[in-house]
């Protein structure tokens, strides 16, 4: 899968959780930043946007169970796009990474 692709996906994760009623969107935000910090454990704290979605594009089984885990009796929390939207919070990190656009690396 191709950055851009990805890059909108993680978007329309990050707009789904915006969207999200107020009960759900406390559980959602709760796992998501679970995500956020298990990305951070997976890539570190330097990374591209090349790497992310390469782990992106393995699968995010990974990220399903872990919202299991953390928040079995709330379906919500599992929904595809809180793990998208953790992508999408990620990236901004990326040392590729400007105000939403991928800069050239030397």
């Amino acid at each position: 899968m191709s950055y851009t692709t990805a890059f909108f996906q993680w978007e329309d994760g990050l707009r789904a959780l915006r969207d999200a009623s107020p009960q759900d969107r406390r559980v959602m935000d709760r796992v998501h930043d679970r995500l956020v910090e298990e990305l951070r454990r997976r890539l570190g704290g330097s990374f591209t946007t090349a790497e992310l979605a390469e782990l992106y594009d393995r699968g995010t089984d990974w990220a399903y169970d872990l919202a299991v885990a953390m928040a079995p009796d709330d379906p919500a929390a599992w929904q595809p796009q809180v793990a998208d939207a953790a992508f999408g919070t990620y990236v901004r990190g990326a040392r590729d990474y400007a105000g939403g656009r991928r800069l050239v690396e030397d």
